[in-house]
């Protein structure tokens, strides 16, 4: 059977699992009690079921063993096989932590450790770790240490992972955020050949959309920590092994790919400081709280927030192409330049980390440059 015919009927197997499974982990969820009660920090005002995560890691699971046996001989290696069996190894000890805490609500440091022990299976399970740098004005590759490569890795398997968790406060918000993101790995593993990020990428778009279709505004069931968690580890999997050995400068394809959670990490962990505030303290200053503060209704800021992941994955699938063909890293340092600019004047105006401190764009108007949005903005918030 043609390779594209298996992953087109992976997907629709893949779509229909969830479709199928979302309805009865609703009612699972009900049944023990994984539910969600409002509070003064959310945006629901019943109770929800959580959970929901399973319904996208069986969609997965299920379509991924109905179709292996379908693939071509020769399509996917030993390696890749490899690749396939960490993804699903890890993402089985994510998707349990997710569980439990959707049901037990699990303390930060024992999801942290669980976290940190799925990141080691895979390392040390499956050898996989960052394996080459490269600087930003040099054109060869280095291979690094180990005692390098390996840190980094479970940094970033667990970074990527709670990166997920923190912007899942909007009805179908992280779910779309990570099926934009996976759909961008997903172009840009079928332009490399790539076969087992392919499979993949597939078998999670079509689990994602079938969710989405009960998660989407008004929700029917959250998909809580054991779905945030889980696609976070997902995406952190599917872009560590697409750019495994390519770090560092060219690592800001995948940096882009999931640019709208990371971002927003980072600006809440700086505005959790600025504040004097634990770093690990909820708080209602994430991007989509501020868009909504702004005056834009629920689906308006999900759709917002999509257009925003939507182009930094056009930029990545971009990047991708100008470093394949060119293969200049001066071109990438440039473009993280750029990103880093806008990034911190969108902070600015929508007061993502300080409703008052612009020191950015107080700059520039001293430098005697205009900007007109900017007072709109502030006069629209208040």
């Amino acid at each position: 059977m043609p390779i594209g015919i298996v992953y087109t009927l992976g997907f629709a197997i893949a779509l229909i699992v969830a479709l199928i499974m979302t309805p009865l982990v609703k009612k699972f969820a009900f049944f023990v009690g994984a539910i969600d009660k409002p509070n003064h920090r959310k945006v629901h005002t019943r109770i929800m079921p959580r959970m929901g995560g399973l319904a996208i890691y069986l969609a997965l699971v299920v379509s991924f063993f109905c179709v292996i046996m379908l693939i071509p001989e020769g399509t996917l290696l030993g390696k890749d096989l490899n690749l396939l069996k960490a993804v699903l190894v890890g993402g089985t000890i994510i998707i349990i932590t997710g569980a439990f805490d959707d049901r037990f609500e699990l303390s930060a440091k024992l999801k942290f450790v669980l976290q940190i022990i799925a990141a080691c299976v895979v390392v040390f399970g499956f050898d996989i770790s960052i394996e080459f740098v490269s600087l930003p004005f040099g054109e060869n590759m280095q291979r690094i240490n180990d005692w390098i490569g390996i840190p980094v890795t479970i940094l970033w398997i667990v970074g990527v992972t709670n990166a997920i968790n923190l912007i899942d406060g909007l009805d179908g918000l992280a779910s779309g955020v990570s099926g934009i993101a996976i759909a961008t790995i997903l172009i840009m593993a079928i332009i490399m050949g790539f076969q087992p990020v392919i499979l993949l990428s597939t078998l999670l778009l079509g689990g994602i959309i079938g969710f989405l279709r009960y998660n989407f505004h008004p929700a029917k069931i959250f998909m809580g920590d054991s779905g945030s968690l889980f696609l976070g580890f997902c995406l952190a999997m599917l872009s560590l092994i697409s750019f495994k050995q390519i770090t560092l400068v060219s690592f800001v394809i995948p940096l882009l790919i999931i640019g709208v959670p990371l971002s927003d990490t980072f600006f809440a962990i700086i505005r959790r400081l600025v504040n004097k505030r634990p770093i690990f303290a909820p708080d209602k200053g994430h991007l989509h709280h501020r868009l909504q503060d702004l005056g834009f209704s629920h689906r308006k800021t999900v759709l917002m927030i999509w257009g925003i992941a939507a182009i930094f994955g056009a930029m990545a699938i971009i990047q991708s192409a100008v470093m394949k063909f060119n293969g200049a890293n001066w071109i990438t340092f440039a473009v993280v330049c750029i990103v880093i600019f806008f990034m911190q004047i969108g902070a600015e105006v929508i007061g993502i980390v300080d409703k008052s401190r612009r020191p950015l764009i107080g700059l520039l108007q001293k430098l005697g440059l205009k900007l007109g949005f900017v007072d709109s903005q502030s006069s629209r918030s208040e």
